[in-house]
């Protein structure tokens, strides 16, 4: 599995409650955390509200198939920067091109060894972090704009003036909403190597943050005692 500080979030999309369980299984025994449903209206929901990381999508479901669902979420301005692995039984040559023009990220035929399915998972994953690292320099929401290459921020079309570390906080949000992180998370992510800070700076910066944010600080969510998200 990818070496990551936060657990990575695995949406399974698959109508076989045998099939769904035991990937499941495996899945979470590897370390990910995995949501499931097996119905594709339900899954583009929980795609939604829980932005995974990735989805493991079959193509035959019961309602909207998976063709469908991929072609919504990669539509959608929430959701199209998720990775997509496709799973089902057909093997056609034109399936498999029709999977990967909506823009599927893989296509894996039924039946699957589950450590080809994890390295598959972990090449994706790798793959499209990198992609994103190199080519996403803005983060563009209602009324806030974040430029995570000039170290700039925007509300309501107005320039907002942060330090270093504040930016650094809310970038690191806003890369990942409606995730949470802990303090000590983000206390990582700020901290110089020369010196030591404690927990109790983060809410001090926070505060800071929304002061200057405005309206726009209702974005900054805290999660009683657990830490902060940036809530969309």
């Amino acid at each position: 599995m990818m070496e990551s500080r936060e657990r990575l979030k695995i949406l399974f999309i698959e109508d076989d409650m045998s099939l769904q369980k035991s990937i499941a299984y495996i899945l979470e025994r590897e370390g990910f955390e995995v949501v499931c449903t097996r119905i594709g209206e339900e899954g583009l929901e929980l795609a939604r509200s829980k932005r995974p990381d990735l989805i493991l999508l079959d193509l035959i479901l019961p309602g909207m198939d998976g063709f469908r669902v991929c072609e919504v979420l990669k539509k959608d301005a929430l959701t199209r920067h998720i990775s997509i692995i496709m799973l089902t039984g057909r093997c056609m040559i034109e399936e498999i091109v029709k999977g990967l023009e909506l823009y599927a990220d893989d296509y894996i035929t039924k039946p699957f060894e589950p450590r080809i399915l994890l390295a598959r998972i972990t090449a994706v994953l790798r793959r499209n972090l990198i992609s994103m690292h190199k080519e996403r320099s803005l983060l563009e929401f209602k009324d806030i704009v974040i430029d995570l290459k000039g170290y700039a921020l925007s509300v309501a079309g107005e320039d907002i003036k942060l330090t270093k570390t504040e930016f650094e906080i809310i970038a690191l949000l806003a890369e990942k909403p409606n995730q949470v992180f802990s303090r000590t998370r983000i206390l990582e992510h700020i901290r110089a190597e020369n010196y030591s800070i404690t927990e109790r700076v983060v809410d001090y910066q926070i505060t800071g943050l929304r002061k200057k944010l405005g309206k726009a600080a209702e974005y900054i969510k805290t999660v009683r005692g657990v830490g902060y998200k940036f809530e969309v």
